[in-house]
């Protein structure tokens, strides 16, 4: 579609008109001024090659707004924080949150009973739950396992019984009290009555249209209405009414069959979601029979959800929400649309899958937080389809409504009804002709509620399966990812127009050139691959992590190991906050009220049996840990 070549204030109240006049006022024609944040410098992109457009994107400006001293890419096995700042563990997996839980044991050894009682495996997203001004609770995703690390004969046998249970039991969520002593650092309290672990075989409501559906009913649960456990976790969201919600993403790899029985022929809309008799990594089938999909093939369809929990009421049972459909989670960014209406914008992680938002029934009351508990419960969910003029990475787009009957999405089409749509979202998707994506991750809302930014972490495909070259995913090959953000129209988060462009385009300046070496505000000093994790402080500031190479060679050249970096969404300008200890990804970020403390979680250290030994360093086991990141003189963090 043609971008209108008029400053238009109703459509686009984001901006200001003397912005706009300004950068005209320099010989800038008005067609070729990308819209943006305020004081935002465009894409100049007419009439020019893609190479040159990517060139120009985002050309950066020094921010007022970051006011830390960037720190250099690193390959030490430790934990990088600017000068003035200072990083410590509060937590790491095998941590006792429970009451009578034992200490971490280094040998593997450790029955079930005592991972249930410990802090999670692979820590992944988190939010922070205040109680008053020096005690907090966290729920902290615990993404999946390194059997390496878990079991002492490293996954290299067939798993017991109480070996299948660790392993449930360190997946899942944990949620646990943190106090504030008399230095402002933040504890661990283990004797919190608020602390929790919920787990892989911890009963869960189904809820929403999928709910009681012939396709979620199982001999266990001939009602189809209540599961057990959640796992995989990835990202997470927060709603206004105190609420987590807890992303299931890769489900698919907990199912198989035995080896001894004739492999389960699947039909293509689940293996659309990865499923395949031969997933044998985790062993659960073994001794969980719900994982067997020779006996029970609806179980899958009962994960691949969003998960409300209330940290708050450690009986309350978690729901998990089908209205917000089913596919690889990977985060639920939330946001109050002017109107009241709920908004919750979802990433698909796979290559080629797509972007989705949910948009609530009934609408936010914020005098009455009882009546918002179910307000993810109904609502219509809606798949994104990005266009752009050859040539330019910036564009318009539609949110395509994923209601039964509408827009082919019919029993003609194999849909019989809204639970099938929910059910089976990535083929309801393709249907009706949405955008495949680089592997949508997270996604994250502006504080000003304008603006949305979600990173497109790789994609090695793209260019062939079906996934075609332009728009927002403008590279073949993708090893470097990008971060693509959007306008609603009329700043309106429930209308189904936007405008878009891409933030950054990652890149090696150092090795690569055109496409390969990112945009104009990557450079030798702040260069990345695959941005995962983002999010927003208070203030503005965009926060960056990376879950990508960590070769440091070859295309990878200079990077180093994964890391954060902080952007200033006005200016373009990014900079490295932190780098993460071998062989980890940097995932999940959560502030402290007053924003002087951000806890950032380094996930499987030393994966697949590289030299790591983070963070107690010496000859002990790395484990995955959250750290507490606070400035020496007590200042916010990034400014």
């Amino acid at each position: 579609m043609n971008q209108p070549d008029h400053f238009d204030p109703e459509d686009h109240p984001e901006l200001e008109q003397t912005d706009f006049d300004r950068l005209t006022a320099k010989g800038i024609n008005r067609r070729n001024f990308l819209r943006g944040g305020a004081s935002v410098m465009g894409l100049f992109l007419a009439a020019t090659p893609l190479a040159q457009a990517v060139a120009a994107a985002t050309q950066p400006t020094p921010s007022k707004l970051i006011g830390f001293k960037a720190v250099a890419a690193s390959t030490a096995d430790t934990f990088v924080v600017p000068e003035g700042y200072v990083a410590q563990p509060l937590i790491s997996w095998g941590d006792p949150i429970l009451k009578g839980a034992p200490a971490f044991d280094e040998s593997g050894t450790q029955n079930a009973a005592a991972q249930a009682g410990q802090f999670g495996d692979n820590t992944d997203g988190m939010s922070l739950f205040p109680l008053d001004q020096d005690r907090a609770l966290l729920a902290v995703n615990n993404e999946y396992t390194n059997q390496e690390y878990l079991f002492a004969h490293q996954g290299k046998q067939a798993l017991t019984a109480d070996e299948v249970k660790k392993s449930q039991a360190a997946h899942g969520v944990s949620i646990f009290e943190i106090r504030r002593n008399a230095k402002g650092e933040w504890q661990l309290d283990s004797n919190s009555t608020y602390n929790r672990r919920i787990t892989a075989y911890t009963p869960m409501d189904l809820t929403g249209p999928a709910a009681g559906h012939a396709l979620m009913q199982t001999a266990a649960d001939p009602k189809g209405t209540r599961a057990l456990g959640t796992f995989n976790n990835c990202a997470n969201g927060q709603t206004p009414w105190g609420t987590y919600l807890t992303c299931e993403e890769n489900f698919h790899k907990y199912f198989a069959s035995p080896e001894d029985e004739f492999d389960v022929e699947l039909p293509a809309r689940e293996t659309r979601y990865g499923l395949k008799s031969g997933n044998r990594d985790y062993q659960w089938y073994r001794h969980d029979e719900r994982f067997d999909l020779s006996k029970h093939p609806n179980e899958p369809h009962r994960f691949g959800w969003v998960v409300e929990i209330d940290p708050m009421d450690p009986t309350a049972t978690p729901k998990k929400r089908t209205a917000l459909g089913r596919f690889k989670h990977e985060n639920a960014a939330l946001t109050i649309d002017p109107s009241g209406h709920v908004v919750v914008y979802l990433g698909d992680d796979e290559r080629g899958e797509h972007l989705y938002k949910f948009v609530s029934k009934d609408t936010y009351n914020p005098n009455d937080q009882a009546a918002n508990r179910d307000l993810l419960e109904d609502g219509t969910l809606y798949v994104a389809r990005f266009s752009a003029n050859d040539g330019e990475i910036k564009g318009q787009g539609e949110w395509i409504e994923l209601s039964h009957g509408t827009n082919g999405l019919t029993a003609a089409n194999g849909f019989a009804d809204q639970a099938e749509v929910l059910i089976f979202a990535r083929e309801a998707a393709t249907q009706v002709g949405a955008t495949t994506m680089d592997r949508p991750e997270w996604v994250a809302v502006h504080p000003d509620n304008k603006a949305v930014f979600c990173t497109l972490t790789n994609n090695k495909n793209r260019g062939k399966d079906g996934q075609p070259v332009g728009g927002p995913n403008p590279r073949a090959k993708n090893n470097y990812g990008q971060i693509v953000r959007w306008w609603p129209h009329k700043a309106s988060h429930v209308d189904n127009r936007f405008d878009w462009d891409l933030f950054a385009i990652a890149g090696n300046p150092t090795v690569q050139d055109g496409l390969y070496a990112g945009s104009a505000n990557i450079n030798a000093d702040n260069m990345f691959n695959s941005p995962d994790g983002i999010g927003f402080d208070d203030a503005g500031r965009l926060w960056i992590q990376t879950d990508g190479k960590y070769s440091n060679s070859g295309e990878f050249a200079g990077m180093g190991n994964n890391q954060m970096l902080c952007a200033d969404p006005a200016t373009g300008e990014i900079r490295r906050f932190a780098t993460g200890p071998i062989a980890c990804e940097i995932t999940g970020l959560t502030f402290s009220p007053d924003q002087r403390t951000v806890f950032i979680g380094v996930q499987h250290p030393g994966e697949k049996g590289t030299p790591s030994h983070f963070p107690a360093g010496g000859n002990s086991k790395p484990r995955s840990t959250i750290m507490m990141v606070q400035r020496t003189d007590g200042g916010v963090i990034g400014s």
